[in-house]
């Protein structure tokens, strides 16, 4: 299903389980598209899943100027009220959690619960050594370089022992889901542009489950304090010999702590 955002662009989004009472909206990762919740949506079937592609990924338009976090939650506002959605649990995955927290601090209303998976909230030197290589590695080489440099930061040495999806298959879906570098500029250029959030995460006063893997190289479990920091009131797990990629590594830890969460007073 499509609809037309304030910016005149057209959004793609699902819905699954339609009958379900719950609503959980799941948030895609930097290059990631509903297809990439396949394997978790299977623990979730007593909820109705909104899946989005966010403005310059998947199947959404990706013509138009890069826009800002607020700008992506507002998106994810507009596909609620287009499905009448008036309440929901939120969870967003990395480049996703970070919409989920701007969608938690603008649209408190809507929000039931919010869990944050592999989210950070400031930068250190790491990882503004990695987002520059990632930048210089899409500028040089397309999404193929791109792809070749992440997956060693966003998976597991275990992941790559034992892959769920062999990486050659994985590689592939992905390479054939982000085609346009452009786009993929502006949605990173998002994440350049963001300044340190924790100030404006203490005004987040939802229950929230902060979700990360043990083993995640993007952004260590250090990043993830930061965030359970920053909320009052936040949880924080961590789920053991996962990498970053909690849709996909950890799936069955990952998905009963959410569930957990929902059903919690």
């Amino acid at each position: 299903m499509y609809v037309t955002n304030a910016r005149k662009q057209r959004l793609y989004y699902e819905i699954l389980n339609p009958q379900a009472k719950e609503t959980l909206v799941l948030l895609n990762g930097l290059t990631q598209t509903t297809v990439s919740w396949v394997l978790m949506s299977s623990y979730f079937k007593d909820f109705k899943l909104v899946l989005l592609d966010f403005i310059f990924q998947g199947k959404s338009d990706k013509d138009g100027d890069w826009q800002n976090f607020d700008a992506h939650a507002e998106d994810v506002l507009m596909v609620l009220k287009n499905e009448g959605i008036e309440k929901a649990f939120i969870a967003g995955l990395s480049y996703g959690s970070l919409v989920a927290q701007h969608f938690a601090l603008n649209y408190p209303q809507s929000v039931k619960k919010l869990v944050l998976l592999s989210s950070f909230c400031h930068k250190t030197p790491y990882y503004e050594a990695l987002e520059t290589a990632w930048w210089q590695a899409l500028k040089i080489g397309g999404y193929p370089l791109l792809l070749d440099v992440m997956l060693p930061t966003v998976l597991s040495e275990n992941y790559f022992q034992n892959p769920l999806i062999p990486i050659d298959l994985m590689k592939q879906a992905r390479v054939e889901a982000n085609q346009d570098a452009e786009a993929l500029f502006k949605l990173m250029r998002a994440t350049r542009e963001r300044k340190d959030f924790r100030p404006e995460l203490s005004k987040i006063k939802l229950p929230t489950l902060v979700i990360h893997g043990e083993k995640d190289l993007l952004f260590p479990v250090h990043m993830g304090a930061e965030v359970v920091k920053a909320i009052p009131g936040s949880t924080f797990v961590v789920i053991p010999g996962a990498g970053h990629t909690l849709n996909l590594e950890g799936l069955g830890d990952t998905s009963r702590e959410m569930l957990t969460f929902f059903a919690s007073a």
